[in-house]
């Protein structure tokens, strides 16, 4: 899963490498299109409006696996062309710079297939102009290839996307900083989905999610853990380790390590636009 950025806005997308594809989170655009605060009634009311387009809903937008806070989860998702069709229905001044917008992001990727540092080397101009800096995107590129890793290491030993992904996730979680990902959400006042927990943590944040997620990984090879449960004992020990490391940090410097600190206002500094 990637994040995409239209208008500074976050798209979140998956790559389909059978189809050689991308696809994208139809709630993500809704939301953006239209500047709704609940994507999901207006989704339900532009089918009932389009009867086409209701009827033929399935078929065009199938329910992917998608990574989020709290690990990999069931969202509806199109192509290209189903957003195209989608479009349609939605009025909006914005319509015409996302077609552009898209026609970009796919040919971003047949470069990137070519030539895979240019995939690296967007990200990190995207969180450039965000605004964060050069120290912390070194850490949020180093940790996704981590969590790359780990997730790598989950498909081959028979854990299942989604649902299995999302409560391993919490198990590392909770044994590196003492809570699970959504309880993190709430103490850095993420509210939208769209609102990536790991993009407003701080360098420690990083650092610790790192560290328990290298181990979790180091550990189910090398007990060559399969299927769910043994995995799971695996995310506990792995992140066991790094809530050890972060106790001691924290009881050196008498600072806590998870923090309400985000990276909200930097929405606000100039956008990359598609």
């Amino acid at each position: 899963m990637e994040m995409k950025l239209f208008e500074n806005k976050h798209v979140r997308s998956v790559w389909n490498e059978a189809e050689q594809k991308w696809y994208f989170v139809v709630e993500d655009v809704i939301s953006i299109l239209t500047d709704s605060k609940d994507p999901k009634q207006y989704i339900k009311k532009m089918r009932q409006r389009d009867e086409e387009l209701g009827k033929g809903w399935v078929q065009i937008v199938p329910t992917l696996a998608v990574e989020t806070s709290g690990g990999k989860q069931k969202m509806g998702c199109t192509d290209t062309k189903g957003l195209l069709r989608i479009i349609q229905s939605v009025p909006s001044p914005k319509a015409e710079p996302f077609k552009l917008w898209l026609a970009q992001v796919g040919s971003d990727r047949l470069e990137e297939i070519e030539n895979p540092e240019l995939a690296q080397a967007r990200m990190r101009d995207i969180y450039r102009a965000k605004g964060y800096t050069e120290g912390w995107i070194e850490k949020r590129i180093r940790g996704i290839a981590v969590r790359d890793g780990l997730t790598g290491e989950w498909k081959k030993r028979d854990v299942k996307e989604g649902v299995e992904y999302s409560i391993l996730t919490a198990e590392i979680s909770k044994a590196t900083f003492g809570i699970i990902p959504s309880d993190h959400r709430k103490i850095k006042g993420l509210t939208k989905p769209t609102e990536n927990l790991r993009d407003h943590m701080t360098d420690l944040e990083l650092i610790f999610t790192m560290l328990g997620e290298a181990s979790t990984t180091e550990i189910a090879k090398n007990k060559d853990a399969q299927g769910f449960e043994e995995n799971k004992k695996a995310a506990k020990q792995g992140g066991a380790i790094a809530g050890i490391a972060r106790k001691k940090l924290e009881q050196t410097t008498g600072k806590k390590v998870v923090t309400p600190k985000n990276f909200l206002h930097l929405k606000d500094n100039k956008k990359l636009k598609g």
